[in-house]
């Protein structure tokens, strides 16, 4: 899971990370039209800001971001969730491909059908996640929201939340969770280890690394530092 407040570069950073990564990748994006997502990955591609990019695109030079992308190994679905149109998605992926996707991305927690305010619901949608991950083998990378309303959220918003403050307590059931917040200032981007199965993690997130980010290019920059504030 990767958690933080609204705002914080949660989808920027999913696909950043996959593309980096670039496994075979299906990522869901409830949150992202279209001409946004492609606009994000063609900045990340070619180092343009997306205002450059989205000029290039009207100004009749699609086919430069085109041939930029054509690298990724990346699919991409747009609406709605639901566990039936994952299905169908994952079943025309396998057709194309005869594989499943070693990577899958579901953005985001709370745009899933009934999931908005429902608890109940999220968490079946996390144990549905659970059990997809086993039966298809990929890593699932699911994006959840902070509060925007606690004290700290007030007091010190650039700090990635404490594990507390993920919405519904969800944070405590994937083998993973990292939450993350971006300093507008100095664009900093902190990453916080709060959960981890097999490893040290910091739930208060008074720990964490520090990456360099450009938001108008979907780019994080090398690790510049770990901190850790008392």
């Amino acid at each position: 899971m990767v958690a933080g407040r609204s705002g914080t570069q949660k989808s920027g950073f999913a696909l950043f990370w996959v593309a980096e990564m670039n496994l075979p990748t299906l990522y869901f994006s409830a949150d992202m039209s279209p001409y946004t997502a492609s606009s994000r990955l063609a900045s990340l591609s070619t180092g343009h800001d997306t205002e450059t990019v989205e000029k290039g695109m009207a100004a009749g030079n699609a086919e430069l971001y085109t041939n930029a992308l054509a690298h990724l190994n990346l699919t991409l679905a747009f609406g709605a969730l639901s566990w039936p149109r994952i299905e169908e998605e994952i079943d025309a992926y396998v057709e194309l491909r005869d594989r499943y996707p070693e990577v899958v991305v579901f953005d985001n927690l709370m745009d899933f059908e009934g999931a908005e305010s429902d608890y109940t619901e999220q968490m079946a949608v996390m144990q549905g996640a659970t059990e997809f991950a086993r039966e298809t083998g990929a890593a699932v990378i699911i994006l959840h929201h902070a509060s925007d309303k606690s004290w700290e959220a007030k007091s010190d918003p650039w700090a990635p939340p404490s594990r507390d403050q993920v919405k519904g307590g969800l944070s405590e059931k994937p083998d993973l969770s990292l939450s993350v917040a971006l300093d507008p200032h100095t664009l900093e981007y902190r990453v916080a280890c709060i959960k981890q199965r097999m490893g040290p993690s910091d739930p208060t997130a008074r720990s964490y690394a520090i990456m360099q980010c450009e938001p108008d290019k979907t780019r994080f920059h090398k690790i510049q530092g770990f901190v850790s504030v008392p």
